[in-house]
C-alpha cells in the first residue's frame, strides 16, 4: 500500500473515532463527560486489537487496547448488539468508567468493532461522586459485567431500567448512558459507509498496512536506546488504609527489537483502592512508549506489538479480585508512569523529563439527597506543574499523563451543583528548580452553599515531585478543610459556607 493512500485511510479511521467523541460529548447530560470530557473512543478489528483511537484519555485507551483480545473472545457476538461493562477484572479500569461495544457485521461476517468508555460520577457507590474510600471492589458502586444493553439494535429496557435504579439522578445518567449508545451507533454508521465505499478486502488489507508501518516506527524510536537493562523505584505517599509508601518497583530492559518492563519488587496489593488491574498498568506502560514514538505513529496494535509486561500477581500492579481499585486508575497510573520513565532516564537523560505532579488529584462530592437538598454526584481532576526537561520548563497548571481532560469551567460547576469556586489560580513556588524549571501546581478553593460528602483522593502530599540532573524536587501538594490539613485520602462531610483547597504539586527541575 502506497504512502498516500495508507495516511489517508489512517485519518479517516481516526476521523471515525473522534466522530464518535463529538457525538457523545454534545449528547451527555452531565458536566463530566460534556465539559471535563473525559470519555474515550477507539475502533478494533474482529480479534479485539486496536484499530484507530481519538486523542482522548491515556488510561482509558490504553486499558481497552490490552484488555479487548480477552473480552471479545468471551462473547458470542451478534449484529445489533451492544456490551455494557465496567468490571476492572473482565475489561474495565475502575468501576465509574462504563465501557460499550458494539460489533460490526458486513454480509453477516464480523468485521471488528467500535467502542467507547466515559466516567460516570455515579454509579451506585453509597459516597457521592462514586470514588469512595473502599478497601473492596464490593464497596465502591454497581458492578457491571460484560452484559446486553442494546439487542438486535433495540434497548433491553429491563436490564437498563434496572442500571438506573442504583443510580441517584437517573435522568442524567439515563442521558449519558444513551449517549455512549448513540456514539456506538454513530461509529457503526461512519466504519460500515467506510467499508462499503471502499470494500472489505481492501479495508482489511489496509489495516495489516498500517499495523505494520506502527511497528516500524515502533521500533524505529526505540533502536536509539542501547540495549541492557534500567531501573527504577518509587512509592505512593499511602493507600488511605494506614499503608504508607507503597513501592512501585520497574525494570526496562531492551533486548534486540523487543522491550519488557518487569514489575518485580512491587508491593503486594494493599487494603486501600490504590491497586491496579494489570490493564490499568499496560495502559500507562503503552502511553510512555507511545512518547517516545514518532508524532505520527498510528495508534493500533502494532505500536505496541514489541512491548511485554510482567506484573507479580496480587501485587499492586496486578490485583486479584476483590481488591479495590478506584485509585488504581487515576493515582497508581500516574506513579507506573514515573517509575519507567524514571528508568528510561537512565537510558535516555536528553528526552525525559522531570516527575511531574504525579496526581490526578481527584475530588469526589455530593448529597445523598433528603427533603431540603437534592440529589448530586459531581467528580473532577484538577491539574499541576509538568516536570521540566533538557530542553524546556515544565509547563504550569496542566493535567499530565495518564488524564487527558479538561477542567470544568466554573461556570458549569456553579450552574449545576450548590459550590462556590472562591479561588483558581496558579500556585505560586510550587515548581523545582533547575537549569529548565518546573510548571508550577494549581490552587482550587471550594465554598459548599450547602451540605455535602466529599472525597479526596490524591498523591504527592507526603513525597515531592523528583527533579532529574540535580534539578531540585519540586513542592509536595496540600489539601485543606477550613485552613486545617486533610490526609492525602479521605472522606469527610461539609456544611455550608465551609471550604475545602487543593493546592496541587510543581513538576521537578531539570539540571
Amino acid at each position: 500500500m502506497n504512502a498516500i493512500s495508507l495516511s489517508i485511510f489512517a485519518n479517516r479511521i481516526d476521523a471515525i473515532c473522534a466522530e464518535m467523541g463529538a457525538t457523545l460529548q454534545k449528547s451527555a447530560f452531565s458536566p463530566n463527560i460534556r465539559d471535563r470530557l473525559d470519555y474515550s473512543c477507539a475502533i478494533f478489528d474482529a480479534a479485539g486489537e486496536l484499530c484507530a483511537q481519538a486523542a482522548h484519555i491515556p488510561v482509558h485507551l490504553g486499558s481497552m487496547a490490552f484488555a479487548m483480545r480477552d473480552l471479545v473472545a468471551s462473547i458470542q457476538w451478534q449484529s445489533g448488539d451492544m456490551i455494557v461493562l465496567n468490571d476492572p477484572y473482565k475489561g474495565g479500569t475502575h468501576l465509574p468508567d462504563v465501557t460499550l461495544v458494539s460489533p460490526l457485521f458486513i454480509n453477516s461476517e464480523l468485521i471488528g468493532f467500535v467502542a467507547n468508555r466515559a466516567h460516570h460520577a455515579d454509579i451506585g457507590a453509597e459516597t457521592p461522586g462514586s470514588m469512595p474510600l473502599s478497601s473492596s471492589l464490593l464497596e465502591e458502586g454497581l458492578i457491571i459485567e460484560p452484559s446486553l444493553i442494546v439487542k438486535g439494535n433495540v434497548i433491553e429496557q429491563a436490564y437498563f431500567d434496572d442500571l438506573m435504579a442504583h443510580m441517584r439522578n437517573q435522568q442524567a445518567s439515563a442521558g449519558d448512558f444513551i449517549a455512549q449508545i448513540a456514539a456506538n451507533r454513530r461509529g457503526l454508521q461512519r466504519l460500515s459507509a467506510l467499508i462499503e465505499k471502499i470494500g472489505e478486502e481492501v479495508y482489511l488489507e489496509s489495516l495489516e498496512s498500517l499495523n505494520a508501518y506502527a511497528a516500524t516506527l515502533a521500533r524505529h524510536s526505540l533502536s536509539g536506546i542501547a540495549r541492557g537493562a534500567y531501573s527504577f523505584s518509587d512509592v505512593l505517599d499511602d493507600d488511605g488504609q494506614g499503608n504508607k509508601n507503597i513501592e512501585i518497583t520497574a525494570k526496562v530492559s531492551f533486548v534486540n527489537d523487543h522491550v519488557t518492563v518487569d514489575f518485580a519488587g512491587s508491593a503486594k496489593q494493599v487494603a486501600g483502592n490504590i491497586n491496579c488491574p494489570l490493564s490499568v498498568t499496560a495502559a500507562a506502560v503503552y502511553y510512555v512508549f507511545r512518547c517516545l514514538m514518532p508524532e505520527q505513529t498510528p495508534a493500533c496494535a502494532g505500536s505496541f506489538k514489541n512491548i511485554s509486561i510482567l506484573a507479580p500477581q496480587d501485587s499492586v500492579v496486578n490485583a486479584s479480585y476483590p481488591a479495590a481499585v478506584a485509585a488504581g486508575n487515576v493515582e497508581t497510573s500516574t506513579r507506573i508512569v514515573d517509575v519507567v520513565l524514571g528508568a528510561l532516564a537512565k537510558a535516555l537523560p536528553e528526552k525525559i523529563p522531570a516527575a511531574s505532579h504525579g496526581s490526578m488529584n481527584n475530588l469526589a462530592m455530593g448529597y445523598v439527597g433528603d427533603n431540603k437538598n437534592p440529589a448530586w454526584d459531581y467528580y473532577e481532576t484538577i491539574g499541576g506543574g509538568m516536570g521540566a526537561s533538557m530542553n524546556a520548563d515544565g509547563l504550569d497548571a496542566v493535567q499530565t499523563h495518564m488524564t487527558n481532560t479538561l477542567n470544568t469551567p466554573i461556570e458549569a460547576l456553579e450552574l449545576n451543583y450548590p459550590i462556590r469556586v472562591n479561588r483558581y489560580q496558579i500556585r505560586q513556588n510550587s515548581s523545582g528548580a533547575g537549569n529548565k524549571k518546573g510548571g508550577e501546581g494549581l490552587i482550587r478553593e471550594y465554598e459548599f452553599l450547602a451540605p455535602a460528602q466529599v472525597t479526596i483522593l490524591s498523591e504527592r502530599r507526603s513525597q515531592q515531585p523528583w527533579g532529574l540532573a540535580n534539578g531540585a524536587n519540586a513542592a509536595s501538594g496540600e489539601n485543606l478543610l477550613n485552613q486545617e490539613v486533610l490526609q492525602s485520602k479521605q472522606s469527610i462531610k461539609v456544611q455550608r459556607g465551609d471550604v475545602i483547597s487543593i493546592k496541587t504539586a510543581g513538576g521537578g527541575g531539570f539540571g
